[in-house]
């Protein structure tokens, strides 16, 4: 069993789940370019970089970096030309970069939960019930997060 969740660990377990129900959320989404686009897509920029920049602190087992790490610092370019190019107006670009760091991190969320001895599968072998409780609380809180975004569409009466 891997060592304990701590603080660190937590808060990138939780940004990752936001950044893949957010990303998905975006990328589905008909409309772009709109204020909910908008506000998702910071939402989700922000767990994004939140994901790169704790996966610095969460080491291997002998204490060095592994392939993850190296998709981390890829990810954080990407993003980051991702923004540049929306602020620049290139919206193509930012298609590309915005959807390459979701299926970079879609990547790196299946090699995750493929190994064994990861702190995700050994939950769902000896904390099923933790491990929904988990899931169902970020599926509500961002399920929330996108209609309270719906809301911006309605027209005020």
């Amino acid at each position: 069993m891997p060592s304990p969740w701590t603080l660190l660990i937590a808060l990138h377990a939780i940004a990752a789940g936001y950044a893949l129900i957010f990303g998905a959320v975006n990328l589905l989404r008909p409309n772009k370019g709109n204020t909910a686009h908008k506000v998702l897509g910071r939402i989700w920029a922000v767990a994004m970089y939140i994901v790169v920049l704790t996966s610095f602190g969460i080491r291997t087992i002998d204490g060095g970096f592994n392939w993850l790490h190296a998709l981390s610092v890829l990810t954080f370019c990407t993003l980051t030309m991702g923004l540049i190019s929306v602020r620049r107006g290139n919206v193509r670009a930012h298609q590309r970069f915005m959807t390459g760091s979701y299926f970079g991190l879609v990547g790196a969320f299946i090699g995750v939960i493929a190994v064994p001895d990861r702190r995700l599968p050994q939950m769902a072998i000896h904390d099923l019930a933790g491990l929904a409780l988990w899931i169902f609380a970020l599926a509500l809180t961002a399920a929330l997060t996108v209609a309270g975004l719906a809301q911006l569409r309605q027209p005020k009466s």
